[in-house]
């Protein structure tokens, strides 16, 4: 059942044409009718800010310090920990693991939210909750507007989504009738 804010969620989305719907061919090969790319909303700020408000208000507790997870969670971050007025950091890549670098640090026993765009398997996320843990930090939860994992993670945690989103895919040589009507395009990711 949708609410309203799932609604408005998903209105923001297809307006700034992070959600679109035709046939793509994902990075795995299989096909779909949705493809969902949330960095396109990131170029809007006043979209950005409202994202934000509106799944800072499924918090039921305040953190200390917000972290996110580079790339696709920097601007929610920033976003969520200047709503929250509490201090901002965030983890980058190297090597293609995440680290805490730039003289970041995080303190034991500070109360962490960690913010991320998306999540599907849950990867980078649990990366950003060892590092969390791994600091002594007493981490309260995990934000996505995206939950794209159908209930398949968890980081221990609760784990709080704007909304949830689950498309089908398909075998390009079993596509539905509305799909092979339509020319495939591969968006990237």
């Amino acid at each position: 059942m949708s609410t309203d804010t799932e609604e408005e969620a998903i209105r923001i989305f297809e307006e700034t044409k992070a959600l679109l719907k035709g046939h793509f061919i994902l990075r795995s090969g299989l096909r779909s009718g949705h493809f969902f790319q949330c960095a396109q909303v990131c170029q809007y700020l006043d979209k950005v800010e409202r994202l934000i408000e509106l799944l800072r208000l499924k918090l039921d507790f305040q953190p200390q310090v917000v972290v996110a997870p580079a790339m696709g969670a920097l601007v929610l971050g920033q976003e969520m920990a200047r709503q929250l007025g509490v201090r901002y950091v965030f983890l980058e890549k190297d090597n293609d693991k995440l680290v805490l670098r730039r003289g970041f640090c995080l303190n034991p026993g500070e109360k962490v939210l960690i913010v991320e765009d998306v999540v599907t398997r849950g990867g980078r996320v649990q990366e950003a909750v060892d590092i969390v843990k791994g600091q002594g930090c007493d981490l309260m939860g995990v934000t996505v507007l995206v939950d794209r994992s159908e209930g398949k993670v968890d980081f221990g945690v609760n784990l709080i989504s704007l909304i949830e989103m689950s498309f089908p895919s398909y075998d390009p040589n079993k596509l539905p009738p509305d799909l092979e009507a339509i020319p495939p395009v591969k968006p990237g990711s």
